[in-house]
């Protein structure tokens, strides 16, 4: 059975009680986790809506599917199988990967506690702070590793690499999905003779990737995953994938359309998501409003067939 997290009628998630001031802070008006500090996206209602969207894109995308790669080769090794979802948000695919793989042991991490309680009997959620040298479980542990758009909380991205190595037992699979942040514009656009216009939505993510490296991020990590798996010297059967995403109405076909809507849906809530950031970062707040208008105006009212790339990447480690 598929659970979906049922968020309280307030206007914060309370899965901790009243008083959740030991996991979440208040910044420039949004819930933020406590365990990281320099993680700026938010921990909040939205953000699980967001979370959720993107999931549910991802498996349009994968044909129904949670995941690429031989993960039901990787799940056959032994009697106790472990899978790890690295920043699991708001939990639906661990939830999922429990109800389907239910000898599975699923433990899915994340900096704040935004998962539902009501989850399968195999799948539990545990706070961590990812950006740290040492995740703490033994080596060897797990037998799928599952990461999924969250780089942007990652310092040392190639000692993260060398931490899932460890985690993973021998043959072990791990699974890297991150979207490029450079946008792109869809080849069935208008011809350019018709001047269409997206600087404000270029802007922006020119702007996240300027902020990001001001944060000791590297933005280009999406297309170098594969690259960063080979440099560690312990993965093999490396495999890369890309593709394009449509974001909006305009694609034709139907599976086409219903992941151009959602990753639509998911814009429209990150937009206003990375003001926090923006400020943090030291952004002036009349440059930050402008930065968002002008990137939802773009959104809202598209001139071009806007689309984005996603990077999949999956390796399994060697015996």
């Amino acid at each position: 059975m598929l659970r979906q997290p049922v968020p309280p009628t307030g206007e914060e998630l309370t899965y901790v009680g009243d008083d959740d001031s030991e996991f979440f802070r208040h910044v420039h008006g949004r819930s933020l986790n406590t365990l990281n500090t320099s993680y700026l996206l938010p921990s909040d209602r939205d953000e699980v809506k967001r979370s959720e969207y993107h999931h549910r894109m991802l498996k349009f995308v994968f044909g129904g599917q949670n995941y690429v790669g031989p993960v039901r080769e990787a799940l056959q090794f032994g009697q106790q199988r472990r899978v790890l979802d690295l920043g699991t948000g708001g939990g639906l695919w661990a939830i999922e990967m429990a109800d389907e793989f239910p000898r599975a042991e699923v433990i899915g991490i994340d900096l704040a506690p935004i998962q539902p309680r009501d989850v399968p009997p195999n799948c539990t959620f545990e706070l961590c702070d990812l950006d740290q040298r040492s995740i703490p479980y033994p080596d060897g542990y797990f037998d799928l590793i599952h990461a999924r758009s969250m780089f942007m909380g990652i310092h040392n991205y190639p000692r993260f690499l060398r931490e899932v190595s460890r985690l993973l037992r021998p043959g072990g699979l791990v699974i890297l999905i991150e979207p490029d942040l450079t946008p792109t514009i869809d080849p069935s656009s208008p011809a350019v003779s018709s001047q269409p216009d997206a600087s404000g939505w270029f802007t922006f993510w020119e702007t996240y990737h300027t902020c990001l490296r001001r944060q000791r991020i590297d933005p280009t990590v999406p297309q170098r995953m594969a690259d960063l798996l080979v440099s560690t010297g312990m993965f093999e059967n490396i495999v890369r994938r890309e593709g394009n995403i449509p974001v909006g109405s305009w694609p034709r076909e139907p599976v086409a359309l219903t992941v151009g809507q959602l990753q639509w849906m998911d814009y429209e809530l990150l937009l206003p998501a990375l003001r926090p950031f923006f400020l943090t970062v030291g952004l002036p707040e009349t440059t930050v409003r402008s930065l968002v208008a002008d990137a939802q105006h773009d959104l809202y009212h598209p001139s071009v067939n806007l689309s984005c790339r996603i990077n999949i990447v999956h390796a399994s480690k060697r015996l």
